[in-house]
């Protein structure tokens, strides 16, 4: 039996008295994976990404060990229901514009001093302000650097469209503006290398395309590492007090923590490991969060038909953005119909050995958006479902 086959009877046996749709997380290989992210961040921090775990009882798990320190969110909205849940650092990844959120944040010590708000542009402090009451609270500021690789004098740009602020005088600038206005505290400085942590390099069947992913993502280390340690001198001499440098992200975490200007590295992915971390030759992870699908029909030979399934990831539409088969191996989707909403067929010699009512287990694209399908996460240890945690959703909150 091969290892994948034997993951497969454990998680029947352990889900057996349950009805598919059904979403679990592997316990093991979690801590596996948050250990692996430790070792990897070399005695620095981790700041746990919320949006790739989206379950608190998950988000408290990782917290609570060794290596890990503080959330890093993507609503306003999120981060004060984190705040008022006892999580205690709370860094919004993201710009905000929602006013009642700020009101709340202003007028609350205990959320003003728990969560640090993202901004690249002082309009984003003129929105803050109208939305308090009275004085408020002090609010804490975190500055974002636009990380992106822009090559032929910025003919080429390889990376998001994130911040406006890119050099060592703009950021310095927008400190001084935070540094000036009363009611804000500059705390903290964020990059994040998407185009280097969340793009694989080693992408099946295309060596030449990997190969340039390798040499593209060797230049934007080099360059962003001068770059960032050139704003972050010129941040401190502003804020000398700075708490926290972010950067990093799962596939990078190695890399940004060699940085001496770094602080502190940023992780959730890696946590569950999705299928899209199959493509990178920096780390390995084991597959810990799964959903099954049950089989409803056998339409012929080498053919079944399981209940929906048709759960794709965010970014640019692509067969790399649908979830794959799993469990059991050697399944794949039918070209001309894929994943879809209601029924998705799958095509494979193994398709002869399901029964109706079997499950096949598959892997998201991306780690936390399969809790925007799931209400639930049964937790998985051996072959026992040892817990069942509410995620987001089944706490009735969706942020976006």
């Amino acid at each position: 039996m091969t290892p994948r086959a034997a993951d497969r009877a454990r998680y029947d046996r352990a889900t057996a008295h349950l009805d598919a749709p059904v979403a679990i997380v592997d316990l093991e290989a979690f801590d596996a994976n948050a250990d692996d992210v430790v070792r990897r961040a070399a005695g620095k921090p981790v700041r746990v990404a919320s949006k790739s775990v989206r379950c608190r009882a998950l988000l408290e798990r990782v917290l609570a060990r060794p290596g890990f320190a503080g959330l890093m969110s993507f609503t306003l909205a999120e981060s004060v229901w984190l705040a008022r849940a006892g999580f205690e650092d709370v860094l919004l990844a993201y710009p905000s514009t929602d006013r009642a959120a700020f009101t709340e944040l202003t007028g609350d010590p205990k959320l003003a001093g728990a969560i640090t708000v993202m901004i690249d542009d002082p309009a984003q402090l003129d929105l803050v302000d109208r939305a308090r009451e009275g004085a408020g609270h002090e609010v804490r500021v975190c500055l974002e650097l636009d990380t992106s690789l822009q090559l032929l004098g910025g003919r080429v740009r390889v990376g998001a469209r994130r911040s406006p602020l890119r050099t060592p005088a703009q950021l310095a600038e927008l400190a001084r503006s935070v540094a000036r206005r009363p009611g804000f505290r500059l705390v903290g400085l964020m990059a994040y290398e998407g185009h280097v942590a969340g793009v694989g390099d080693a992408v099946a069947g295309r060596p030449l395309r990997s190969r340039a992913i390798r040499a593209m993502q060797a230049v934007a280390r080099k360059e962003l590492a001068a770059r960032r340690a050139h704003v972050v001198r010129a941040v401190r001499a502003v804020a000398p007090d700075l708490e926290f440098v972010n950067g990093g992200g799962t596939g990078s975490v190695q890399h940004t923590a060699a940085e001496a200007a770094v602080t502190e590295i940023a992780a959730g992915s890696g946590l569950y490991v999705p299928r899209l971390f199959d493509n990178y030759t920096s780390f390995s992870g084991r597959p810990a969060a799964l959903f099954a699908q049950p089989v409803v029909r056998r339409p012929g030979v080498g053919v079944v038909t399981v209940l929906g399934g048709g759960y794709p990831a965010s970014g640019a539409p692509g067969a790399d953005r649908l979830p794959v088969p799993y469990l059991p191996e050697g399944l794949r989707y039918d070209p001309q119909e894929g994943a879809g909403e209601v029924q998705t067929p799958l095509l494979g010699s193994p398709a002869d050995d399901l029964l109706i009512g079997d499950k096949v287990w598959f892997r998201h694209a991306k780690a936390g958006e399969l809790c925007e399908r799931f209400g639930e996460l049964h937790l998985v240890e051996g072959d026992r479902v040892t817990a069942t945690v509410p995620t987001y959703r089944g706490e009735g909150r969706t942020f976006l």
